[in-house]
């Protein structure tokens, strides 16, 4: 199977391409503006760009399409709706479609902020979306599109991603964030009023390739089977990495932060379907964390 990645060199796409490599697959992949140090092939893409998407997948042929980019900042994404929607709605669509013509299976990572962050119990795939900002609208519109685009497709929802980026191995993501600020002697204030199912990159990448191998199809929610607070989550990333300074976390609120887009309170992921498609239970956030801090514990 040839895997063409979009996106290789963010966070989840970079993971992608090296456990491809690790699969022994072939993988191609595109980028935006920084090239990523992988001895594959690449291109450089901008997702805005029609004719260019069209002729890296007729060039490539690949039997996969992995679109792995996005436009992620929360917040600039409010400040700026028609970058957000090009590169979320616009982009996914062109790419489902090109692929549906030429008969190529397509994937999709979407967000959980597509959910509101009210339901009093973890979000499932077939509960209704409703998101309270320009990223999660442009998100689902783009889920939207490329479901109606390419029936066949699958869509994997993450929530609050991190992990090892896959060509440089550096840590990203709150993790990294957390880490930082204890190293340098900081406080580390994290949020104890939301929830969140996080999702590790690598993990991420591991369970798209066995979807595909599965001809799944659909939408799947694929992120840790914990729900927790970032405060709770920075406590393990912390005991594990840097216990001696557990003593810096703080507890804070979601309204302690001044932001252009609001974030929902509680958006933890229902896995259960991933976990019976793939017939294994979902890590937890402590099994990723030691997975990812084996060598530095």
């Amino acid at each position: 199977m040839t895997v063409l990645v979009i996106g290789a060199n963010g966070l989840v796409g970079s993971a992608l391409v090296q456990t491809c490599l690790d699969r022994r697959r072939e993988v191609i992949g595109t980028y935006h503006t920084t090239r990523p140090d992988f001895e594959i092939e690449l291109f450089e893409l901008d997702l805005r760009d029609d004719d260019r998407i069209r002729e890296i997948v007729e060039e490539v042929a690949p039997d996969a399409v992995v679109n792995c980019a996005a436009y992620t900042d929360v917040d600039d994404c409010e400040r700026n709706p028609e970058l957000a929607h090009a590169v979320n709605t616009e982009g996914p669509r062109l790419l489902a479609e090109t692929c549906a013509e030429r008969g190529v299976a397509f994937v999709h990572l979407s967000t959980d902020y597509i959910f509101d962050g009210e339901a009093d119990k973890p979000y499932t795939e077939d509960d209704e979306p409703n998101p309270l900002q320009v990223y999660g609208e442009t998100k689902l519109a783009g889920e939207r599109f490329v479901l109606e685009a390419a029936p066949e497709a699958l869509v994997c929802r993450l929530s609050f991603v991190w992990g090892r980026h896959g060509a440089t191995g550096e840590l990203e993501g709150f993790p990294a964030w957390v880490l930082g600020r204890a190293r340098d002697g900081d406080s580390v204030p994290l949020f104890t009023d939301q929830k969140v199912t996080p999702t590790r990159a690598g993990d991420v990448a591991e369970v798209v390739l066995d979807l595909l191998a599965r001809e799944a199809e659909g939408v799947f929610h694929v992120a840790s089977r914990d729900c927790v607070t970032p405060y709770e989550f920075g406590t393990a990333v912390l005991e594990e990495a840097q216990p001696s300074a557990t003593g810096l976390l703080e507890k804070s609120s979601l309204e302690d932060v001044e932001r252009a887009a609001p974030r929902p309170a509680d958006t933890c992921l229902s896995t259960r379907r991933v976990a019976k498609k793939l017939d294994r239970d979902r890590a937890t956030v402590e099994t990723g964390v030691a997975t990812v801090f084996l060598t530095e514990s």
